[in-house]
């Protein structure tokens, strides 16, 4: 049920306030307030999804109250209450953040349709941080070591700009969630975030896959197609395994570095992007520049930061840590009831080779789960952590 509060030093008005919500729907909580202090010590304490306040009122006037509930609870929407002389100072509070305002007497149906607009939005509001909180959830960086401490103060550091950030590290180390963690803490988290992973696209259509192509481009380009550069535009690309990318693919992409424009396959148009890329691989650019295989000038542009990312064996004081980060996770998505590790497990697995890393290790957590007692023992990790 939508809680709203009505802040207003008139009692007459706010009885018709109180009317008119009560009599539009019986699924509305009005509370009311008769000034501001008393307006926000209630938004303090409870939870309201819409506040209509007026703007001259003693004690605390409207602006005033609308600056502080945009410190507590900025995701409330607030709908200004202005006399006719207060139409000027109503059209600024637009500007310091409010969702809209009404006029004295408030109009029947531009109050209720303002109000029912307010109320979807802040359902909106809610769902969206919903969602970015899953989205994040998923992408957790899970450890206290050093190194995990050096990568997050240098993701903090880095994400507010647009440097490009090449991420190093082997196969299943969590390079990806240094990506994703760029892209959520940068300017454009409200963009897109694209991911390429450049070693599953066959070499002859890694070009098309990037920058897109046009009607009659190849043989099976039946009709115009955006590439990940073009879906990517105002947010974040993230080129996986970008060791992996043919030498033709990787001038393009040099090229879109250097004057932040593409071309689609087949045709000479240039398309405006504006991207921020962050490329990752497990394999040794440096090698690969002196074997020919990757380009000097590309790496050069990649790489204005470089973020190494440790092997889990280099690490190992996280794997505790790990341990109950996926024993959790793992026990959430498949409904079960929680397991618990002993001390001597987590001490074996502490000492365990993890040639896969973090991947092998979640995989490990899961099968002990599954196999392994109520509480997973020594015994039940030498059983069954090496299968």
């Amino acid at each position: 049920m939508p809680k709203i509060l009505i802040i207003e030093d008139e009692a007459a008005i706010r009885r018709v306030l109180v009317k008119i919500l009560s009599e539009e729907s019986d699924t509305y909580q009005v509370e009311e307030a008769e000034d501001g202090l008393v307006g926000i010590e209630k938004i303090k304490k409870d939870d309201f999804d819409l506040v209509l306040c007026d703007i001259k009122m003693p004690k605390m006037d409207g602006v005033e109250v609308l600056e502080a509930v945009k410190k507590i609870k900025p995701e409330i929407p607030m709908v200004m209450i202005s006399g006719h002389g207060d139409l000027d100072t109503a059209v600024n509070t637009m500007r310091l953040g409010a969702f809209d305002y009404i006029s004295k007497p408030p109009d029947l149906n531009r109050l209720l349709n303002t109000v029912r607009i307010a109320l979807d939005r802040k359902e909106l509001v809610v769902e969206n941080k919903r969602l970015k909180k899953k989205v994040s959830k998923n992408y957790e960086m899970i450890g206290e070591s050093d190194a995990i401490a050096r990568i997050k103060d240098m993701i903090d550091k880095v994400a507010p700009t647009d440097a490009r950030v090449l991420v190093t590290g082997p196969n299943g180390t969590g390079k990806e969630l240094v990506a994703h963690w760029l892209h959520q803490k940068s300017e454009r988290s409200k963009g897109p975030m694209i991911e390429v992973n450049c070693a599953a696209i066959p070499s002859e259509l890694i070009e098309s896959e990037l920058f897109g192509h046009v009607k009659g481009a190849f043989t099976s380009a039946a009709k115009d197609r955006a590439g990940k550069f073009e879906a990517a535009n105002g947010g974040t690309i993230f080129l996986d395994e970008i060791g992996d990318m043919s030498l033709s693919a990787q001038a393009k992409v040099l090229r879109a570095l250097q004057e932040s424009r593409i071309q689609r396959v087949g045709s000479d148009k240039d398309i405006k992007v504006n991207v921020r890329v962050v490329a990752a691989t497990n394999k040794d650019l440096k090698k690969e520049i002196a074997d020919g295989k990757f380009r000097e000038d590309l790496y050069h542009r990649l790489a204005v930061i470089l973020i190494e990312v440790p092997a889990l064996n280099d690490r190992r004081e996280d794997i505790p840590l790990l341990v109950n980060y996926f024993t959790n996770k793992i026990s959430e998505e498949q409904g079960n009831a929680q397991k618990s590790f002993s001390d001597k497990a987590i001490k074996l697995l502490q000492n365990y080779d993890w040639t896969g890393n973090i991947r092998e290790l979640r995989n490990v957590v899961e099968r002990l789960i599954i196999l392994g007692g109520k509480e997973v023992s020594e015994a039940d990790v030498k059983a069954f952590a090496s299968k």
